[in-house]
């Protein structure tokens, strides 16, 4: 396989008592996952919670992930802003820091078209030189890539892969089979729940949010997939499956973004990984009754 490929989860950012990043707690979570045999590093997604941090603390995130991760495993770097010259900037700043690889999502908040979202890769991967991985994740964004789009940026390598968050694996699956004759344009899910699926309709990796929490669970079922084992892959991600319901504790008295990611760092905080469950404010973090349940969960799986 290519230099991307296999499990790379989003990274989780821990944060301190003051709401900055909590450094020590952040080494920690990226050994936690290069230990846990993941095969590289997506920081400053959704799941790092990207749009809270200012211009300096995305660049320094970037630059300290590179740093901890030190050649052992690629770190690919979101770029994620609302329009393209702010993205660009992100981009270069990335670059600079070391970073193997860009993703993108389209643009949001302003209502672009779908020409001007596919004017706005080209804009990105013309003025950076660095590998363009594009996410797909309309829950965020509000807007779907479009599955010519995505196979026309792909020949043309303007993009050289993409992280599919929409949970349409249908439109995933024809995309695959779009780019059949391309196996290095890393096609990849971000849905922890449907790995086995994915990978068997042929998928190069997951990025899965839930990793943080599990790394050697995700790795186990790609390691059970690359053997053909589906029984094994099957089994482990029903497990998971069972993990992952830590996402929905937090609703309604959270919105679902604080759930899903609090829900994470509260079991990482339970694990040891890191030292609180705070979110960046305006989310709310998970309080001691659904920290229970998050711990009730944990044990279920055996992590506890």
């Amino acid at each position: 396989m290519g230099k991307f490929h296999g499990v790379i989860p989003p990274v989780v950012v821990p944060l301190a008592a003051d709401y900055s990043v909590d450094w020590a707690s952040y080494t920690k979570v990226l050994e936690h996952l290069i230990g846990g045999g993941v095969h590289g590093l997506f920081v400053l997604g959704s799941t790092s919670e990207v749009v809270f941090h200012d211009e300096a603390t995305r660049r320094r995130i970037v630059a300290h992930s590179v740093q901890v991760a030190a050649g052992r495993v690629p770190v690919l770097a979101g770029v994620i802003d609302p329009a393209t010259d702010r993205v660009i900037g992100h981009a270069k700043a990335a670059k600079a820091e070391g970073a193997d690889a860009l993703v993108v999502t389209a643009p949001f908040y302003t209502r672009t078209s779908a020409a001007e979202t596919e004017d706005h890769f080209r804009y990105v991967a013309d003025a950076v030189d660095l590998p363009v991985v594009a996410y797909d994740i309309p829950v965020c964004v509000h807007s779907k890539l479009d599955r010519a789009m995505v196979v026309r940026l792909a020949r043309e390598g303007v993009i050289a892969g993409l992280k599919d968050s929409s949970g349409d694996d249908g439109n995933l699956r024809y995309i695959m089979a779009d780019l059949a004759d391309r196996p290095d344009i890393f096609l990849m899910t971000g849905s922890e729940i449907v790995v086995d699926s994915v990978l068997a309709m042929g998928a190069h990796g997951v990025v899965p949010g839930l990793g943080n929490v599990d790394p050697a669970g995700y790795v186990r079922l790609w390691d059970a997939a690359q053997c053909g084992d589906w029984v094994a892959a099957k089994a482990e991600q029903a497990r998971l499956c069972r993990l992952f319901e830590i996402v929905w504790q937090g609703t309604p008295r959270t919105s679902a973004g604080a759930s899903g990611v609090g829900g994470f760092k509260t079991a990482m905080r339970r694990l040891g990984v890191i030292e609180t469950n705070l979110m960046a404010r305006p989310q709310r973090a998970l309080n001691a009754e659904e920290t229970a349940r998050v711990e009730a969960i944990l044990a279920s799986v055996g992590l506890l």
